[in-house]
């Protein structure tokens, strides 16, 4: 997985950054201590981040779920956009890892909209109401899902899945190169 925009040369990304990325300082901390992770790779690129703050507010969205919350920074991102009454659900199995994003949504003031839940995600999802949007990221596993030679049973599971999205007519959908990969989905 990758923590930058894949198959831009550094000088780009550099550039995409100066020009674009707007990160809160609180933010960048958590990024940077998050880099110095041993599974740092698990951490979505600063312009995914901005992203989804982006799309958040784009379609209103005042109830959100993630699937995954590592050290916290995407639940950052989302919930300092939601409304004052919003809320993220936020699934993780892991109290270590959610231990440093807990601290950083406190001092960023968004802990009251974050409903975190260690536990299984399949616990808690809900249905998706129509017109509400699914953002599902590492869809290209780092460049891999184009070989149809792989081994690797975790990049398989994604070359299934953008399939099975691909061929779902109950919803519409776009993969952008964004970070490693982003599909964007939106119920019918």
């Amino acid at each position: 997985m990758s923590t930058q925009s894949i198959g831009l040369p550094d000088e780009l990304h550099e550039y995409l950054l100066s020009v674009s990325l707007r990160e809160p300082e609180v933010m960048q901390r958590l990024r940077e201590e998050t880099a110095e992770h041993p599974r740092s790779n698990m951490q979505i690129a600063p312009e995914q981040g901005q992203f989804l703050q982006f799309l958040v507010q784009l379609i209103g969205a005042r109830r959100t779920i993630e699937v995954g919350v590592f050290t916290g920074y995407s639940a950052l991102a989302v919930a300092s956009v939601l409304p004052p009454t919003g809320t993220l659900v936020a699934c993780d199995v892991s109290e270590e890892y959610t231990t440093v994003a807990r601290r950083y949504w406190e001092e960023a003031g968004v802990a009251d909209r974050i409903d975190l839940r260690i536990a299984p995600a399949e616990e808690t999802l809900r249905l998706l109401r129509p017109g509400g949007v699914i953002a599902l990221d590492n869809v290209f596993r780092s460049g891999r899902v184009a070989d149809p030679d792989v081994e690797d049973e975790s990049v398989r599971a994604i070359q299934r899945l953008n399939e099975k999205i691909h061929d779902d007519e109950r919803v519409d959908l776009s993969m952008l190169p964004l970070a490693d990969g982003v599909t964007l989905a939106m119920k019918r």
